[in-house]
């Protein structure tokens, strides 16, 4: 917020004091809050990416045991001041000098005042006190600057600035951390014959996630190396000769405990994932298997799970039932008590002519019936009233799932592929992919994906593993 201490102007303008209007002893000023978009969005702009002011974790540690403001940030508080205020536009910044005397931290508010001391009229030069204060009257930057001042009367409309919002993707931090803190798993790649999915083996493994055990042709694997131009000293390879064996010798070694885990590498998803299911497999479940696509979108207040995307085309009501358990028992496993599942639909009502409704409604009574257990369900809900509460309240609908979905349950896999690529390309979404139903989870990536995601997709593998294998997760 701005406010100016000398006169209460009309704010849809911008008016200045020339050089002759000017009188020594006159201030003018503006109040901000710095919050944490402030300090972000300048390190945007800035480059300044210094963690003292960006990581709490490595701002604890430092000389102010927290979170500081960039200094510069504060200063350019008085190039506001001094442009739009005092003289205001067609003022010209010859200089500055700045003296930092305490932190600025996030939810200060901060006073900037700038006074004039000196008129020099042979270049209409200014010379401006400019003080900066916080909330408790504390100085933490003063100096002075050194102006022209403009000629002429100048009236001109304030610009109206662009809405900026930050896309923040930083909800799989917790349970990133949750994983990294575990002990090491094995982890089988599948076929990890291209530069992308060593790249993936050799991430997974540097950030303490997963122990990596390279299954496919190994000349082809180590060209792949040579090519992302990574090292595979220290990483395990069990040599087969094409992709088919690949798989099925990950599956091997899952059933027989020595991998928790499996993670696609450079072969199709359907190749791996008909091993896993293949009758005598000894990784089926009586489960269904499905996908889940762990969202962080920027725009919604937590995560968000989409089920299922990726594997299951036409599912019937019974494949839903099983999908559906599978993203509540991954949310358990996140620690997460109660989540909510929304059955998606093209509309929040019941109709005979769209079987997704129908679908939705049965779904919504077996889990009152303990069909579905450990969540609260509810269909059928169109998308805007799963995750809008104000969509929600205009449609007049009373639910304790509408407005806020911890997961949605889509009607068929392109319903929901849909869905999900819109989440990532029109709203920033990050997407961690994981197969379930299994009696280990299964990694897909896609080489599209990001650092981040990727790392998140091992880490949520990494969690459903060890806590199956402590007996509190259902196989």
């Amino acid at each position: 917020m701005f406010c100016n201490a000398e006169a209460r102007m009309d704010q849809t303008v911008l008016k200045n004091r020339t050089f002759d209007e000017l009188t020594i002893g006159e201030s003018a000023s503006l109040i901000r809050i710095v919050g944490r978009d402030d300090i972000d969005l300048f390190a945007t702009v800035s480059g300044d990416v210094n963690p003292a002011h960006l990581d709490a974790a490595f701002a604890a540690t430092d000389l102010f045991g927290h979170v500081v403001a960039h200094g510069m940030w504060t200063a350019a508080l008085v190039s506001a001041v001094l442009g739009t205020r005092l003289p205001g536009p067609g003022t010209i910044y010859l200089g500055q000098d700045l003296h930092f005397h305490r932190p600025v931290a996030p939810g200060d508010t901060i006073t900037v005042t700038v006074t004039v001391r000196e008129k020099r009229p042979e270049k209409r030069i200014v010379v401006l006190d400019t003080r900066c204060a916080n909330q408790r009257g504390e100085e933490v930057l003063s100096g002075t600057a050194t102006v022209i001042a403009p000629e002429r009367q100048i009236t001109w409309p304030r610009a109206k600035l662009p809405e900026v919002s930050l896309r923040r993707n930083d909800r799989y931090e917790d349970f990133v951390r949750q994983a990294r803190a575990l002990p090491a798993l094995r982890a089988a790649i599948v076929h990890p014959c291209s530069p992308e999915a060593i790249l993936a083996a050799v991430e997974i493994r540097d950030e303490g996630l997963l122990e990596p055990l390279l299954i496919g042709p190994e000349a082809k694997i180590r060209a792949a190396a040579d090519k992302a131009e990574v090292s595979l000293d220290g990483i395990a390879i069990e040599t087969v000769e094409h992709s088919h064996a690949a798989a099925a010798r990950a599956v091997e070694l899952a059933v027989a405990g020595k991998v928790a885990t499996l993670m696609k590498g450079s072969l199709h998803s359907d190749e791996l994932l008909g091993a896993v299911v293949a009758p005598g497999s000894g990784l089926r479940t009586e489960r269904r298997v499905s996908h889940v696509y762990a969202m962080d979108v920027p725009a919604y207040a937590k995560p968000l799970i989409v089920t299922d995307a990726a594997i299951n085309i036409q599912p019937t009501l019974e494949h839903k039932r099983d999908i559906c358990q599978n993203a509540i028992d991954l949310l358990h496993t996140l620690g997460m008590a109660e989540p909510l599942v929304a059955v998606l639909a093209a509309v929040e009502t019941v109709n005979a002519r769209m079987p997704s409704t129908l679908d939705a409604s049965a779904l919504t009574v077996m889990a009152a019936r303990c069909q579905i257990t450990g969540a609260r369900v509810d269909g059928p809900l169109a998308f805007d009233n799963a995750i809008s509460p104000d969509a929600a309240r205009t449609k007049g609908i009373v639910s304790p799932v509408a407005g806020q979905a911890d997961i949605l349950l889509v009607p068929d896999l392109e319903a929901g592929n849909m869905l999900a690529k819109q989440l990532i390309y029109f709203a920033g979404a990050h997407a961690a992919g994981l197969v379930l139903g299994a009696r280990v989870p299964i990694i897909l990536t896609s080489r599209s994906d990001s650092l981040e995601t990727r790392i998140a997709s091992a880490a949520l593998a990494k969690l459903v593993a060890a806590r199956r294998s402590l007996g509190k997760v259902p196989a």
